[in-house]
């Protein structure tokens, strides 16, 4: 499947949050503990994204049990992209670490 648009940086690591349902609080959570603070969303920043991610329709607003907070899941279409998109990222990094070994000889 080929995207009309590459996901940016942001995009894919919301995304990739969303593999399970969470709400907005526990992606920004995840992010920053997974990173160890290397990466580092913004509220607003994510919620203009998971704006963008519902109207392309790559999430969804999923029924959760709390109703104090929206909580999101991709859908079938954005599991596609994001797998894409993961092979695309995979696909660069062995370049580079190409690139960086055959340096070092």
């Amino acid at each position: 499947m080929k995207t009309t648009e590459q996901l940016t940086d942001s995009m894919f690591y919301i995304m990739a949050a969303l593999t399970k349902p969470r709400h907005g609080y526990a992606i920004m959570n995840l992010l920053d503990e997974t990173t160890n603070g290397a990466i580092t969303i913004g509220p607003a920043s994510m919620y203009t994204i998971i704006k963008k991610l519902l109207k392309q329709e790559w999430i969804y607003l999923h029924d959760g049990s709390d109703s104090r907070r929206k909580t999101y899941l991709l859908t079938q279409k954005g599991r596609e992209v994001l797998e894409e998109d993961v092979k695309l990222r995979k696909q660069m990094i062995q370049l580079a670490e190409v690139g960086l070994t055959e340096d070092e000889k």
